[in-house]
């Protein structure tokens, strides 16, 4: 029976459920894994990822669909995703498999936590890994915990989310990520250094940083916790190309939609900063994003208004919001292998 949780109020933080599920790597290789209630973890004040961040995660959801099934979208691909990360850091990767596998069942045993269908909420699923034994030389670890929770969510930008109000954004004079570097993984240290960048965007009344290239600055990347989408004046949808952001499973979808749902020309290209102006549509895209809509990007003191305006979705952003939660939420047919039903 589903947890009596104020789904309309629940916004986008840590509640702690029942089970999650724990596996350890040692011995050059990985147990099977257990579900347990404790949420807690226990490690030496010396291990690897308090001293030297070696850890990477993923971002993934469940919802209930309209015909009642419990469904997640595109497991697979965070296997992947999180395999990439694991190799970049000097990880053992977890089977990708195993990922999926583990996924199901930690959402079936936290079932009751799925939010109803129509509630706008979701169940988040986090899996990560980190290097867990004492490493005082800088060296990776050689024993590993990989870990999944759930939490129920609400709305990652309150009020932003699903046709809400649109955000602004900031050009910051900070970088992300460093041209060669971690980037484009999903490691744990790239939200470290974004945080002095986004506290301070909040303080000055911005919901997040646009940043450039780090290289020349000169061209969009990404925000700090989301990829970028731009509609142009012709209602074509263009995302940043860059082999320093995030490859987002949520972005790579949206694209697909564009394309093969609404007949638009899509395409991933080099973005310059000086384009930006030239624009219709902006939005945010992740899994805790979605697709947030944008009306506002200040680069140090020039506004840039988007012609969609302050007080909703533009149009195109708003029918690949719709199809996107559609195909997710079973109301409209989705590409062969993009649901993994949990539970019928």
């Amino acid at each position: 029976m589903t947890k009596d949780i104020d789904w309309a109020n629940i916004g986008f933080g840590y509640m702690k459920t029942d089970y999650r599920f724990v596996a350890n790597y040692k011995d050059g290789k990985w147990d099977d894994g257990i579900l347990t209630t404790d949420e807690n973890i226990v490690m030496n004040e010396c291990a690897c990822v308090l001293q030297y961040a070696q850890t990477c995660f993923e971002g993934m959801k469940a919802y209930k669909t309209v015909d009642g099934k419990v469904v997640c979208f595109r497991p697979d691909l965070n296997a992947k995703r999180m395999a990439d990360s694991c190799r970049r850091l000097e990880m053992p990767v977890f089977p990708e498999d195993k990922f999926v596998e583990a996924v199901v069942e930690v959402v079936k045993k936290n079932i009751d936590y799925v939010p109803p269908f129509g509630s706008g909420a979701a169940l988040y699923i986090r899996p990560y890994m980190f290097g867990i034994n004492p490493v005082m030389g800088v060296k990776p670890a050689t024993e590993y915990q990989f870990r999944i929770f759930v939490s129920p969510v609400g709305p990652y930008f309150k009020g932003g989310q699903g046709g809400a109000k649109p955000i602004t954004l900031r050009v910051p004079d900070f970088d992300r990520a460093a041209p060669h570097g971690t980037g484009h993984v999903k490691a744990g240290l790239n939200y470290a250094m974004s945080l002095h960048a986004i506290v301070d965007a909040h303080n000055q009344g911005y919901n997040e940083n646009m940043y450039l290239d780090s290289a020349t600055r000169t061209k969009v990347e990404e925000t700090g916790g989301a990829n970028i989408i731009f509609v142009t004046k012709d209602n074509e949808v263009v995302t940043p190309k860059s082999n320093t952001i995030l490859p987002s499973i949520t972005r790579r979808s949206l694209m697909y939609v564009a394309e093969h749902y609404l007949g638009l020309k899509a395409e991933e290209r080099e973005i310059p900063f000086t384009e930006v102006k030239n624009f219709k549509e902006c939005a945010l895209c992740g899994t805790a994003a979605v697709l947030s809509p944008v009306g506002k990007i200040v680069d140090h003191g020039n506004e840039i208004l988007l012609p969609s305006g302050m007080e909703k979705m533009g149009d195109i952003t708003k029918k690949l919001y719709d199809t996107l939660i559609g195909i997710q939420l079973g109301k409209v047919e989705a590409p062969e292998g993009w649901i993994k039903v949990i539970q019928e």
